[in-house]
């Protein structure tokens, strides 16, 4: 596995907890059933997870630590959802082969060591006829309003500690090569954003991301691997707010998708 960039700061909870089937999986909903068994690789805090297990038959949420699941239990608890969780490595999944109907992964294909054998692995799981979706961002895409010179180096150094980390920041657009080069040839690929323009979402996604740079294991691995100082980190979250304070402000977060169909 590679090193997980973001880390499991307050920050990028507050993030992922953002996040649900409708803003983050609407690509997949159509294609699911009330049979269906579903597994959700990397699901995070769960949100998403416990909003698939509402439509589907049974869910199975995997991470790759006993502690990253504990918050997706709390979600699965409070919301009365009978969800299996393990821990996993996408890379090496222990279940029989086409155990599964649908195979998600949410902004994880991004973070992994090699996706291709990745994709290999969630196709190997599902049943023929099923279904492998992904869904991941990407960071050279990113745009926005006005052009706060802060950002734009922000950007530079994330890409730069993310592929120190093993990992591939500009995921969205490699998608369909990917799936085609782990043998995947009934591909669907489309792409939707996330948009942060009004004052509320503005607010949130600019003083999330001013905390996430300052606190988050991405600001403590920029300082490890000499690529920005703390002064460095608290002047680009300064630029964050700023971002956020501006009347016109707008922000957009490009991903690509797939729908992957398994013969």
């Amino acid at each position: 596995m590679a090193v997980y960039t973001h880390g499991h700061h307050e920050s990028v909870l507050r993030s992922h907890r953002w996040r649900t089937a409708e803003n983050s999986a609407a690509y997949l909903l159509p294609t699911l059933t009330p049979d269906a068994r579903l597994l959700d690789v990397g699901c995070g805090p769960g949100t998403i997870t416990a909003d698939l297990a509402a439509r589907v038959g049974s869910v199975t949420a995997v991470e790759t630590a006993p502690a990253a699941l504990d918050a997706a239990r709390a979600v699965a608890a409070e919301r009365g959802l009978a969800i299996d969780f393990a821990v996993e490595d996408v890379h090496a999944l222990s279940f029989e082969d086409d155990t599964f109907d649908v195979v998600h992964a949410h902004q994880v294909l991004q973070h992994v060591a090699d996706p291709v054998t990745a994709l290999r692995e969630m196709a190997r799981v599902c049943r023929p006829g099923g279904v492998v979706a992904a869904r991941d961002s990407d960071y050279a895409a990113f745009t926005w309003w006005p052009e706060v010179p802060a950002l734009s180096e922000w950007l530079d150094l994330y890409r730069r500690v993310a592929r120190a980390n093993g990992g591939e920041p500009d995921a969205g657009r490699r998608l369909l090569s990917w799936a085609h080069a782990a043998g995947l040839d009934d591909v669907i690929a489309t792409s939707s954003t996330w948009t942060f323009a009004s004052p509320e979402d503005r607010a949130w996604w600019g003083g999330m991301w001013a905390d996430r740079v300052v606190g988050s294991a991405i600001g403590e691995r920029a300082i490890e691997l000499g690529l920005a100082s703390p002064a460095d980190l608290r002047r680009l979250a300064a630029g964050w707010r700023a971002w956020a304070a501006a009347e016109d402000g707008w922000f957009v977060v490009l991903h690509g998708e797939i729908r992957c169909t398994i013969s």
